[in-house]
């Protein structure tokens, strides 16, 4: 009367580890993604310092465009 409960309850408990190591993943890589600033905000963060020097007339135009060309590759 109860045969199909032997296949039936041993599908579930392969899922739970798996859904387990699943949230583990998820919750350390939304940790790293918060720890890094979310979408490379600190990249740009010399650019913008540049654009500033820039903008104040601490350096040449040539300067500037050298300068961005390094920080840019």
């Amino acid at each position: 009367m109860w045969w199909w409960n032997d296949y039936y309850w041993h599908i579930p408990w392969m899922f739970g580890p798996l859904v387990m190591l699943f949230f583990a993943a998820l919750c350390i890589g939304t940790i790293v993604f918060m720890m890094r600033g979310g979408h490379g905000a600190r990249s740009n963060y010399a650019l913008d310092i540049l654009k500033e020097r820039f903008a104040r007339g601490e350096i040449t135009k040539a300067e500037y465009e050298e300068r961005r060309r390094v920080l840019e590759v």
